[in-house]
């Protein structure tokens, strides 16, 4: 295939999934682009063989045309490209499906389905030997380049709610519930629409989108006629979130240089007048908790001071330059706690914004101290990941006293 070929196409410029083929229409190679016109004509390029290799030289050569498909934002591209090659198996798609990094997504046959991914060489090797732990009702992909998929699911998670691999662990589940983002299967009444949600999900990983829609747009209808109103403000929300889908965080994630995840880490001290004194990092990374980077600490001071005890375990938790800086550190208090753990880090030359969770009398989130603007954006994360804290303390707290005995 020429260039001047390229250049009667005329291509768009949005989202969309592109395929080479050959003299007989056949599929020689499919992918995604976020912009289909800027993603094509690379393939011309002067530089193609460094940059890609002979293999996709050769691919262009014996193209004759290229076919395309707009979609309205990359995560939809991201689902298609793979439903694509899946269908056709081009052959220059090869290193796609071998990727060691590939991905499926599942969802389990439960009577609370689960939406999870397992890595397709593990799952390819669990079904062969009939040791899988769990019963596949749907599985997508496989995805090469397992971090964008990951992307993708933490934002279809904000539009449809499901339970993860782990929700089997109940405080994993509670912090889910407290964002949102897993339904509460305590509550039966609550099983019927989380049904609907899976299979609104699973035509959303079918490219079936339209009929989404429409589903969605009949039941807020529905529910506006029976004068549900609050439910059929959900519906007509989704219907929002479908149109308006963030493509912010997968551009960033296909990128060649990934920009860091957003990192909150909260602190909590706990004491009992002022003995067993101790302190406990909890972390989360763009909403998730992050359990493998917990930390605790003996503060070595039994006081009842717990500006003292913030400050010790805060320096103590930046001398490991080896574990990650925060975006974001959460503290239980006031004023005087975001001060004190403002000049911990000053005294470092280190910037990272601090804000403040100040407790009622029933030691729930009555206000915040510090940074409105991020406060706003991250109110859940801030609330949920203070309580999440204040739990592993106490437990570590409790543990502590239980070694006194």
């Amino acid at each position: 295939m020429r260039s001047q070929t390229l250049v009667k196409l005329k291509l768009p410029d949005t989202p969309g999934i592109y395929i080479f083929r050959d003299y007989k229409k056949r599929p020689l190679y499919i992918g995604r682009a976020t912009s289909l016109a800027d993603r094509v004509k690379s393939y011309f390029a002067t530089d193609i063989i460094a940059t890609r290799g002979p293999r996709i030289v050769d691919m262009v050569t014996k193209a004759m045309v290229v076919t395309w498909q707009e979609t309205d934002s990359v995560l939809e591209a991201i689902l298609l490209e793979s439903e694509l090659i899946k269908r056709y198996q081009p052959i220059y798609n090869i290193d796609e499906r071998d990727d060691k990094s590939s991905q499926y997504v599942i969802i389990t046959e439960e009577m609370w389905p689960r939406v999870f991914l397992a890595r397709a060489r593990d799952l390819d090797q669990q079904i062969k030997n009939g040791t899988l732990p769990y019963v596949i009702k749907k599985n997508f992909g496989p995805y090469p380049h397992g971090g964008l998929i990951k992307v993708v699911l933490k934002i279809l998670r904000k539009m449809f709610p499901f339970k993860d691999k782990k929700s089997l662990d109940a405080r994993h589940d509670l912090f889910y519930r407290s964002l949102g983002r897993s339904p509460d299967s305590n509550n039966p009444a609550s099983l019927r629409a989380y049904t609907r949600t899976i299979n609104y999900l699973i035509l959303f990983f079918q490219g079936e989108k339209q009929q989404l829609r429409t589903l969605v747009e009949k039941q807020m209808n529905a529910c506006a006629k029976e004068l549900q109103f609050e439910e059929a403000g959900r519906f007509k929300h989704l219907l929002y979130a479908l149109d308006h889908i963030n493509d912010i965080a997968l551009i960033k994630e296909g990128s060649t240089k990934l920009d860091p995840d957003f990192r909150i880490e909260a602190y909590d001290i706990s004491h009992l007048s002022g003995m067993e004194t101790v302190g406990a990092m909890v972390v989360s990374q763009n909403g998730e908790l992050i359990q493998s980077e917990y930390r605790t600490f003996k503060i070595s001071k039994n006081q009842n001071n717990d500006l003292a005890g913030l400050e010790e375990m805060l320096s103590r938790r930046l001398n490991h330059s080896e574990w990650t800086y925060p975006n974001l550190i959460v503290v239980d208090g006031n004023q005087m706690h975001v001060e004190r753990a403002e000049m911990v880090l000053e005294a470092r030359r280190i910037s990272i914004p601090v804000v403040a969770v100040t407790k009622d009398a029933r030691h729930k989130a009555a206000s915040f101290v510090g940074h409105p603007e991020l406060i706003a954006s991250y109110t859940k994360d801030i609330v949920a990941l203070n309580a999440e804290a204040h739990r592993f303390t106490l437990k570590y707290h409790r543990k502590r006293r239980s070694l006194r005995l």
